[in-house]
């Protein structure tokens, strides 16, 4: 008879079993063992917010685990991580066992450790606890919260802005900062500004540099010398006088260290200086707190790396302040310990900083045992746990004023030394945003009042104001925790989230918001301003702070909450698409029609001078569209989609006319692609559509030429006659790409294959491996066309047309006959997918409008309104199962803000 112990994942639950013996049973929930379904009703505000579980075929196969090891246990031991999340573990685990009866004379404990080695691990279960229900409500307030808001806002998103994806409740709020932070930097204007810098010598022949403060008696502020002129005077009166050292100031400052990370910092050191993502740093950090393999045994090198306390345990303490003296000498170790208490906004401080669990296991140590990620987080977390209990660094700060005769022109040099190097010999805190050479690390050649200076070099230097930096991971994460959005376990999570949507990307590691991005938050903030406010966020946050210290009952906090929200969301049934683009249109017009540098109308089209551009929204999303379509069909896409490097963005590219004909050969964008059109429609005759063909891959629209072009026009071509059978082999471009065709078969081109050019011995070989795997059987009676036994994946069948049938099981395809293969068609005959059978006119009619729709989108008419036919069900004696549609499954991405 064992004790069952649970934690989240194997790694954990093989180290916790080491440590605990043979007495336990340890085993993996591998996370939460249910969620809310991804559908409408899980959440149920108008039953004071009831939520409906599902658990999940791993959730039970997990469940139905632990349910075996409890028969005969006495304790259950719930030993998941110490934060929110693994307290909404525990309960589920609880809950779940609870609806099945299967906790009768079954006690209930939880316990919680900061870090896995055994001593913590044994002292934890010496001093279990109850499941902390404040914990536990807060955190069913923050799933109903991001499910509601999940489920209500990004169905209005879907309907008003076609073509966009979900929106988080936190998420939005960060994607909002990177968009306002990306319109800043648009409307910047660089402003001109000088400095005059001139060169020194001391009587001792030592050379130093000062800069131009004082002219004419007044303060230099940043603008004055605003223009090459004034500089260049500037420059002239330096030049022109004689400097003595008019002041000579010395003070020693101190330096104090930073403290431990949390895992916002951590964060933010990890991509300043390793240039770890947050997701690889949290994955690293949640390697290294689960444990390495040393001496055998699997031991945790840092404590829970989930936290935004600074704190340190008074034993780590210890240990580090020894190791210091050991390892620099006394005169490192402070008088007192460190103490440090955290600025973030909100900040819970229940558990410690993310330290090492051993100082003694040092980096260099350790090297052996772990990956290079790993070793170099390690590192960073080693050392700057011993630098927050060093001492502070000491700097000799030395500023040197200079005089000319007159005493009014002044200069000013700056410099400093260190003193003792403190807790800066081990570890140097990284900064997001460097500016210009710090001059206070200069250092300044000997100097005392009154010394004559000889004057070498001045140059006047031009400068121009810069824009706000674009957010960084590392700044982003320092901004959210600043405001107080988002949770340490969520930061990374909600980056990850913002990338995989493609409303941002990175370039050179910074955000840049993608057009899809910019739209999205316009459409929020314009209409649903309130729920994208970082104040009314960070607001929220502080409410559910208040519900996990048990100061706020969630269920009023919910209330409140959705009262206001689905108001608004009300508010918005009746918003016409037209409001929503001129909006946005008027929103981002800074964005898609910047100043033209020739100071004309940025909305003039292009294409045909007359037209103003705008925003416009078809069935495939927002793009750039001409006032006078149809007659002008200039169209630029907002949203280039995963993959397309190709060009052509402004409109249709006339390549030249039709040799044969006289029709301008162009090439347009359409909603799937590039294509190639010959001539334009005819307004008096719609069923006559232009020739068109898309451009297969590997072929760049911006340089493909007339020649190319004509010859996709001409497809398909024939490529020649096969030298045994004497049939016509076709070249040709299909849905699935480039093929060949001898009658009803079809070989495949690679992609290294050109469609134009391929030879009749390359498409003989490509028909040859598919006629290995087909039997002509000869003509069939009723119409002649051919009928063929097939290799499918689930056995050989027959084929007539679009009419297919099964072989009966164990019949070889080389044995049938041909009139055993009609009268098996005849029985048990049925279309093809994707095709139709040939019984009735009626019955073809879809097929026609189908090809009818789909000509129509390869027009690339963007307006047009997508259609959606709903058919009724009818009776039928086979079994159905219902499917659930796709856009629930893009719903569930946003119910939770990770």
């Amino acid at each position: 008879m064992t004790d069952v112990v649970v934690v989240e994942s194997p790694a954990k639950a093989k180290t916790i079993n080491k440590y605990l013996g043979s007495g336990y049973t340890v085993l993996a929930s591998f996370g939460h063992v249910r969620d809310l379904p991804p559908k409408d009703g899980s959440v149920r505000p108008d039953e004071n917010f009831a939520m409906s579980w599902q658990t999940d075929e791993r959730g039970a196969k997990q469940i139905s685990a632990i349910t075996k090891a409890l028969k005969g246990a006495k304790n259950l031991y719930l030993a998941t991580d110490p934060d929110r999340e693994g307290e909404a573990i525990s309960w589920h685990v609880r809950s779940v066992l609870e609806e099945k009866n299967l906790l009768k004379n079954v006690d209930v404990h939880r316990v919680t450790f900061n870090e896995i080695t055994k001593s913590a691990v044994t002292a934890a279960m010496a001093a279990p606890r109850e499941l902390d229900r404040p914990l536990i409500d807060a955190y069913l307030a923050r799933r109903a919260l991001d499910y509601l808001v999940g489920f209500t806002l990004s169905p209005v998103l879907w309907r008003k802005l076609p073509g966009s994806r979900s929106a988080g409740r936190v998420q939005s709020v960060a994607l909002r900062l990177i968009c306002e932070r990306e319109a800043e930097i648009e409307v910047f204007r660089p402003k001109e500004y000088w400095t005059v810098t001139g060169g020194f010598t001391t009587p001792g022949k030592a050379a130093f540099q000062a800069r131009l403060t004082h002219l004419k008696g007044e303060k230099l502020d940043q603008f004055d010398l605003s223009n090459e002129q004034l500089a260049f005077g500037a420059r002239d009166t330096v030049l022109s006088g004689q400097f003595t050292v008019r002041s000579v100031e010395r003070k020693r400052t101190k330096r104090n260290p930073p403290p431990p990370f949390t895992t916002s910092t951590l964060q933010q050191e990890a991509s300043r200086k390793l240039g770890m993502s947050a997701q690889t740093t949290m994955r690293t950090a949640q390697q290294l707190y689960e444990g390495v393999d040393l001496r055998g045994e699997t031991t945790g090198l840092i404590t829970y790396m989930r936290t935004d306390g600074v704190t340190m345990a008074k034993e780590a303490i210890g240990s580090i302040r020894g190791h210091i003296g050991k390892a620099f000498g006394d005169d490192y170790v402070p008088d007192f310990p460190r103490a440090y208490s955290t600025k973030a906004k909100n900040a819970q401080e229940a558990h410690e900083a993310i330290r090492p669990t051993d100082v003694f296991l040092t980096p260099q140590q350790l090297g052996h045992a772990l990956t290079p990620d790993q070793k170099k987080l390690y590192e960073l977390i080693w050392k700057r746990s011993v630098a927050s209990q060093m001492q502070s660094a000491e700097l000799d700060q030395v500023a040197v004023t200079l005089a000319d005769a007159s005493g009014q022109t002044l200069l000013r040099a700056t410099g400093s030394t260190i003193a003792f190097d403190g807790f800066l010999k081990l570890y140097i805190e990284g900064r997001d945003d460097t500016k210009a050479e710090d001059e206070d690390g200069k250092l300044l050649p000997p100097m005392k009042e009154g010394d004559r200076l000889t004057t070498g070099a001045v140059d006047a230097e031009q400068h121009f104001t810069q824009p706000p930096p674009r957010y960084s991971e590392a700044s982003l994460v320092k901004k959210m925790e600043e405001i107080g959005i988002g949770r340490p376990s969520t930061y990374a999570s909600i980056l990850g989230v913002l990338r995989d949507r493609n409303y941002v990307r990175l370039d050179a590691r910074r955000f840049v918001p993608e057009d899809r991005g910019r739209l999205v938050t316009a459409f929020l903030t314009s209409f649903f301003e309130r729920y994208v406010d970082s104040g009314f966020t960070a607001s929220l946050e502080e409410q559910l702070d208040d519900i996990s210290g048990g100061r706020a009952d969630w269920h009023d906090v919910m209330a409140a909450f959705w009262h206001d929200f689905s108001a608004a969301v009300a508010q918005t049934k009746d918003l016409k698409i037209s409001d929503v683009i001129d909006a946005l249109d008027e929103d981002l017009a800074p964005h898609f029609f910047p100043p033209r540098p020739d100071g004309g109308d940025p909305r003039v089209c292009t294409s045909c001078g007359t037209g103003r551009l705008g925003l416009r929204l078809g069935k495939f999303g927002a793009f750039i569209g001409c006032s006078n379509y149809p007659t002008c069909q200039f169209t630029r896409r907002l949203v280039a989609e995963e993959g397309d490097t190709e060009g052509l963005n402004d409109g249709p590219k006339i390549l030249g006319q039709d040799p044969d004909t006289g029709e301008d050969i162009s090439i347009r964008r359409g909603p799937y692609g590039l294509y190639i059109q010959r001539g334009e429609p005819n307004p008096e005759d719609k069923k006559a559509k232009p020739k068109r063909t898309t451009i297969p891959k590997g072929i760049d629209g911006n340089t493909i030429t007339m020649e190319q072009a004509l010859g996709l026009l001409s497809l398909p071509r024939l490529v020649g006659l096969h030298p045994e059978t004497g049939e016509k082999i076709e070249a040709g471009l299909g849905r699935f790409g480039p093929y060949v065709k001898m009658g009803a078969i079809y070989g495949t081109l690679d992609k290294d294959d050109d469609v134009l050019t391929v030879g009749l011995n390359r498409a003989v070989d490509s028909l040859a491996k598919k006629l290995a795997s087909i039997r002509n059987l000869g003509p069939h009676p009723k119409d002649g066309e051919a009928v063929m036994i097939r290799k499918g994946r689930f056995g050989p069948y027959a084929q007539h047309g679009q009419l297919i049938a099964n072989l009966p099981k164990g019949q070889d395809m080389e044995e049938v006959t041909l009139d055993e293969a009609v009268a098996l068609l005849a029985e048990k005959g049925k279309p093809l997918k994707g095709g139709t059978k040939k019984t009735s006119t009626k019955k073809a009619a879809p097929k026609a409008a189908k090809t009818k729709k789909t000509v129509a989108a390869a027009e690339g008419d963007e307006t047009t309104p997508k259609k959606v036919t709903k058919r009724s069900p009818t009776k039928s004696a086979t079994k159905t199962k219902t499917i659930t549609p796709r856009k629930r499954k893009t719903v569930s991405d946003t119910s939770s803000e990770d």
